[in-house]
C-alpha cells in the first residue's frame, strides 16, 4: 500500500482560521495551521517505522530540514503536505514526502548513464596518471632537455663573444686605411651571417633530438591531457542537460527554468542543490497537483551540522543563496505576508547621549537599530549622527554593533578623531564588556572560546565555523548567574567578527546556548539578549582613559 503524499490533520484545526496571505518564506512566525502540521510531521519522525534515516539524535549522524505546506485540494479539504532538503536515507525519493523536479539517482536516466561513463573516463585519467611510464618518460625527457639547454647557453655565450670580439677588432682598425676597413667590415659581415646559420642550425639540431626524445613520453601526455579535455566538456555538457531538468512552476502554471531565474544576477550559475530544498519541491508538487498553498513551514530535526548551527526542532526560513531566486518566480502570483526587514525597525527609537564634548560622542543604541545605513532602510546610527552634527568630517563610527544588539557605540566628530579611535580598534587595545542571556546553562564558570568564522555565501548573512577558510574569532567569557535554565554572561571579545558572540554562544563546539531572541542562531523572541555595556578608550585627543558603562533592559 502506497503513502499518501496528501494529509489530512489527524488534529482538530476547525478553530484554527486561515491566514489572509501566504507565508513569506525568508523570514517569518509559522501560522497556527503550520504549526499544526509540523506537530503531526514531527510525530510521524519519532515512531516511524517506514523509513531508515540516523538524524544524529541518538547516533552520530547530521540532521535534516524539512518542510511542511498546508494546502487546500481539488474539493476544497484542507491538508499538509511534506519533504525534506537533498537526500534521506540515501534516497532522493521517499515515500510519503513531495519529490525532487528531477531523480538522479534513477539508474535508467540519462545522468545516471553519463554519470558512469566520466567515472570510467575517471578512471581512465588515474591509471594513466599513475603510470610509470610517463613520469620515466617525463624525467628523462626533462634530463636531455635540460642538457642541451646548456649546450644551446655555450653556443649563444661563444656567439656574442664572437661578436664582441669583431666589434672590437673594427674599433682598432679605424686608424688604417678605408680600403683595409672596408674589407674587414666585409669579412666582419660573413662571419656574422655564418654565426647566425650556424646558431639556428644548432637551435634546430636541438629541436629534433628534443623531438625523439619526447616522441614517447609527449605521446602519452597528450593523450592524458586529451582525456582531461573530454572529460571536462562532458562534465559541463552534464551540467547543462541537468540544468535543463529543473523547471519551475507558479500558481499561474508559468514555468521557468533554473539557468533563466539565476541570469543576470551576481552569481549568474546555479549552486549546486539549487531546486532540491524543502521549500521549492512542496511548491512545485502543489502547483503539478492542482493544489492551492495556504502556508508553509520549515524546521531541523536532529543534530547540527558541524560548521552550521542548527538546533533540533527549531524553525529557519528558506535560504537566500539557493532558494531567493526561485521562490521568487514559485510566488509570482499569490498575496504574499509583507517583508518585515523592508521595514525599519528603528522608527520611534532615539540615541541617548552617554559622554560627548568636543571631539567624540559615545552614544547608546537600541536592539533593532542599523549601525550604518543598509540596502533597504537608511535610517541608522550613522544617518542620525550624521544629521546631529552636519558640520562634521569624517565617517563618524568608529566601529559597528549588529543591527539586533543594543549598546554603546563610539563617534568621532572629526576625521583625525575617527583615525586615532580607529588605530585603537585595529590594534585590539580597546576592551568590550558585553552581557548576554542564554538560553541554556553554561557549566564553566569562565573560559575562551576560539572557532573561526565564514559568510555562508548561499545563505547571507548568516556565518558559519569555518577552520580551514574562516577568519580567526576569539571570543573570552565569564558565568555571572544560572537561574530557570538561563544563563547571564560577560563576553570578552578579542576580535570582532560578524555575529561572534551569537556564533560562539549558540555553535555545538562554542557554549552550546544560542542566546535569547536570537532569530539567527536560536529562536525568535521580543529581542536579541545582547547588549554592549562597558567600554574601555583613550581619549584621542587629551590622552585620558574614559570608561562608560550602560547597564541592559534584560
Amino acid at each position: 500500500m502506497s503513502i499518501s503524499i496528501f494529509n489530512y490533520f489527524r488534529s482538530d484545526i476547525k478553530h484554527i482560521p486561515l491566514p489572509e496571505r501566504f507565508t513569506f518564506p525568508f523570514y517569518f512566525d509559522p501560522h497556527p495551521l503550520a504549526l499544526a502540521a509540523v506537530k503531526e510531521l514531527q510525530s510521524y519522525l519519532e515512531n516511524q517505522m517506514d523509513f531508515i534515516h540516523d538524524f544524529g539524535i541518538k547516533g552520530e549522524g547530521v540532521g535534516k530540514m524539512f518542510g511542511v505546506l498546508v494546502v487546500k485540494n481539488t474539493e476544497n479539504e484542507l491538508g499538509y503536505i511534506s519533504a525534506f532538503s537533498g537526500m534521506m536515507s540515501g534516497q532522493t525519493i521517499v515515500a510519503g514526502f513531495a519529490p525532487p523536479l528531477f531523480d538522479i539517482l534513477d539508474p535508467n536516466s540519462h545522468f545516471q548513464q553519463e554519470t558512469q561513463k566520466l567515472a570510467e573516463l575517471t578512471q581512465k585519467i588515474k591509471s594513466l596518471e599513475s603510470d610509470p611510464k610517463i613520469k620515466a618518460g617525463q624525467e628523462a625527457y626533462e634530463k636531455i632537455e635540460k642538457e642541451y639547454a646548456q649546450k644551446l647557453d655555450v653556443q649563444k655565450s661563444k656567439h656574442r663573444l664572437d661578436k664582441k670580439q669583431r666589434k672590437s677588432d673594427r674599433e682598432s682598425n679605424l686608424q688604417n686605411s678605408v680600403e683595409k676597413q672596408e674589407s674587414l667590415l666585409s669579412q666582419h659581415s660573413q662571419e656574422s651571417m655564418n654565426a647566425k646559420f650556424l646558431l639556428q642550425e644548432y637551435k634546430e639540431y636541438i629541436a629534433d633530438q628534443l623531438e625523439i626524445a619526447a616522441e614517447k613520453y609527449l605521446k602519452l601526455h597528450h593523450t592524458l591531457e586529451d582525456l582531461k579535455q573530454q572529460r571536462k566538456e562532458q562534465s559541463h555538457a552534464l551540467q547543462q542537460w541537468l540544468f535543463d531538468q529543473y523547471n519551475f512552476l507558479n500558481i499561474k502554471g508559468e514555468k521557468r527554468n533554473v539557468i533563466d531565474i539565476f541570469r543576470n544576477r551576481v552569481i549568474d550559475t546555479p549552486p549546486s542543490g539549487t531546486g532540491d530544498c524543502a521549500a521549492p519541491k512542496l511548491l512545485q508538487y502543489a502547483f503539478s497537483e492542482n493544489l492551492k498553498p495556504i502556508c508553509m513551514a520549515e524546521f531541523w530535526w536532529g543534530k547540527s551540522p558541524a560548521s552550521e548551527i542548527r538546533k533540533h526542532g527549531n524553525f529557519y526560513p528558506a535560504c537566500r543563496g539557493k532558494c531567493e531566486p526561485i521562490l521568487g518566480h514559485m510566488l509570482t502570483g499569490m498575496l504574499i505576508d509583507p517583508n518585515p526587514l523592508l521595514t525599519n525597525p528603528a522608527i520611534g527609537k532615539t540615541l541617548d547621549i552617554i559622554y560627548e564634548d568636543e571631539h567624540i560622542v559615545v552614544i547608546n543604541k537600541p536592539a533593532e537599530f542599523l549601525s550604518a545605513p543598509g540596502k533597504n532602510i537608511s535610517d541608522s546610527v550613522q544617518k542620525r549622527m550624521k544629521e546631529k552634527y552636519p558640520e562634521s568630517t569624517g565617517p563618524l563610527i568608529v566601529h559597528r554593533l549588529d543591527m539586533s544588539t543594543s549598546g554603546l557605540i563610539v563617534i568621532g566628530k572629526s576625521k583625525e578623531t575617527y583615525t586615532e579611535l580607529q588605530k585603537q580598534f585595529v590594534k585590539r587595545t580597546v576592551w568590550k564588556r558585553y552581557v548576554a542571556l542564554l538560553d541554556g546553562i553554561v557549566e564553566s564558570n569562565e573560559g575562551y572560546i576560539d572557532l573561526p568564522l565564514q559568510l555562508d555565501i548561499n545563505n547571507r548573512p548568516y556565518q558559519k565555523v569555518e577552520y580551514e577558510y574562516g577568519k580567526s574569532a576569539r571570543t573570552k567569557y565569564k558565568v555571572i548567574e544560572r537561574k530557570d535554565g538561563k544563563t547571564r554572561i560577560h563576553f570578552f571579545p578579542v576580535t570582532g567578527r560578524t555575529h561572534q558572540l551569537r556564533v560562539h554562544a549558540a555553535h555545538s563546539d562554542g557554549l552550546n546556548a544560542p542566546i535569547i531572541g536570537d532569530d539567527l542562531y536560536g529562536v525568535k523572541g521580543s529581542r536579541l539578549h545582547l547588549h554592549a555595556e562597558a567600554i574601555r578608550f583613550i581619549h584621542p585627543i587629551s590622552a585620558e582613559e574614559i570608561y562608560l558603562e550602560v547597564s541592559a533592559d534584560f
